[in-house]
């Protein structure tokens, strides 16, 4: 974070602060936190915070099979959120009596997908 470091100190020092409130031993040990971590970077994609958070976890007792399974956990719950998508599909084929006009375009005289109505 240098480049926030030298240009938004407080921000950056903000951060700092939030961080070492969060990851210290409460109701959750830190080995749990970082591995909370760990699924949450998967999620957001970020391979940096993963690498990071992983070698924390590991620094703070965590083993290799925690972390594979803490990914396992971020990979079901990114194909789970997938799933809601497929209810669209079922509102258009539960239609039957789909009409043309439904999926044109109102703005004018012709269609969005280049048919006239």
């Amino acid at each position: 974070m240098s480049f926030l470091n030298n240009r938004l100190p407080e921000t950056s020092e903000a951060f700092q602060r939030m961080r070492e409130s969060i990851f210290k031993n409460g109701a959750l040990d830190i080995k749990t936190k970082e591995l909370i971590a760990i699924s949450s970077s998967v999620l957001m994609r970020c391979e940096t915070c993963t690498e990071i958070h992983s070698q924390r976890a590991l620094l703070n007792g965590s083993n290799e099979d925690e972390i594979a399974e803490t990914i396992a956990v971020a990979m079901f719950i990114a194909a789970g959120s997938q799933i809601g998508w497929t209810n669209i599909y079922e509102k258009i084929f539960e239609n039957q009596d789909f009409k043309k006009e439904n999926a044109c375009c109102e703005k004018d005289d012709s269609c969005c997908c280049g048919e006239d109505k």
